[in-house]
């Protein structure tokens, strides 16, 4: 089967950056619904569209075209005591942008009573090297096209 619009398309990847050091390597499958529905980055999309099955490709992404740009304006320092005892560097909070989206904002450093935070996708501002091998590509079903994601073992579980 051909990898085209509401196809559900397993595969295996690794991400570097662009030095070769290693920052991902999946050990299982990723299974995402394929045709514009936010699942994967857009240029794997269209680098893995009319494929098929074994089809293998690297692609080199630069930060606009992988997890976007550093924007500064993410980073934070918050005091210490709006938080609740525990709160450790490397740790995940959600928060409201200034637009109001949530955004998930990690615990960068704790320094004496304030708290810095970066709303950043980690890989924010790096271009990246992305190894990509298609294991399986299927016609997605009329549930998955409907909530928008794949269904299932390697994909979502409602």
């Amino acid at each position: 089967m051909i990898i085209d619009k509401d196809t559900a398309v397993s595969l295996r990847f690794k991400v570097a950056d662009l030095d070769g050091k290693l920052i991902e390597d999946s050990k299982a499958p990723m299974v995402y619904l394929h045709g514009g529905y936010g699942n994967t980055l857009p240029k794997i999309e269209e680098a893995l569209a009319d494929k098929t099955t074994g089809y293998q490709t690297t692609l080199e992404l630069q930060p606009e075209d992988a997890f976007g740009l550093r924007d500064e304006s993410l980073v934070q320092t918050i005091p210490k005591k709006q938080f609740s005892p525990g709160v450790k560097v490397g740790g995940q909070l959600e928060g409201r942008g200034e637009d109001g989206k949530t955004i998930a904002f990690t615990v960068m450093k704790i320094k004496g009573d304030t708290v810095l935070l970066d709303g950043n996708h980690p890989l924010a501002g790096k271009a990246l090297r992305f190894t990509l091998a298609v294991t399986d590509v299927r016609a997605a079903s009329a549930e998955e096209i409907a909530h928008r994601h794949v269904h299932g073992e390697h994909g979502h579980h409602h």
